[in-house]
């Protein structure tokens, strides 16, 4: 939410809203949400979640389909873009976002050693659930594209180590560890998932 800046009245696209978990947040800033995802099944329980949310629409379908004839003053997404063929993304995330718009997405890091091993061990990524196609991202290389697709003012910054399977009672003692892991910045470009920000140019 901060990274897209949102905040009242502006005009977000959420990219694989799935359940609804973080749809919920950004609404309470007061944007109007556009929310979209493949699955009926998952846009049900995120209806459900989200009732009380008068500031989001849901919306069934491929973001590669999507279309819209109003500009998005902010495009958002959690574990998405590592889904889609970036490149033909990236171009189309330029072409809904307003000049000045800002995109916020958090992704894998390749550089942790857990996501590294998912990603690319073909036994271990099917055991794990992951579609072939399913990848992550080094930053340098993701910076570089963002930027030769055209966006400016690109940043991102390694976050959070926090394991999806973490027990409930661990969860705070790993989150301040983690806290303390991302202030020394060898270490830090190991942690899990990478905040993604960039702008679409005035």
């Amino acid at each position: 939410m901060r990274a897209a800046g949102l905040g009242p009245g502006m005009r977000v696209l959420e990219i694989g809203c799935g359940t609804g978990i973080f749809t919920q947040f950004f609404a309470r800033t007061g944007a109007h949400i556009v929310a979209l995802d493949l699955s009926p099944e998952l846009l049900d329980k995120a209806r459900r979640r989200c009732g009380a949310f008068v500031n989001i629409q849901f919306l069934v379908g491929r973001f590669e389909d999507y279309r819209s004839s109003d500009p998005f003053d902010a495009i958002v997404g959690s574990s998405v873009l590592h889904h889609l063929e970036l490149k033909a993304a990236l171009e189309r995330i330029r072409g809904l976002l307003r000049p000045g718009g800002t995109a916020a997405f958090a992704e894998p890091n390749m550089l942790n050693p857990q996501i590294f091993l998912q990603k690319n061990v073909p036994w271990l990524k099917k055991r794990l659930g992951d579609t072939p196609e399913e990848t992550a991202f080094f930053r340098w290389r993701l910076q570089r594209q963002l930027e030769r697709q055209g966006f400016i003012d690109v940043k991102i910054t390694p976050f959070d180590w926090l394991h999806p399977l973490t027990p409930l009672f661990l969860i705070q003692p790993i989150s301040k560890a983690g806290e303390l892991l991302e202030r020394i910045a060898v270490l830090r470009e190991l942690a899990g998932s990478l905040l993604i920000q960039a702008r679409q140019p005035l």
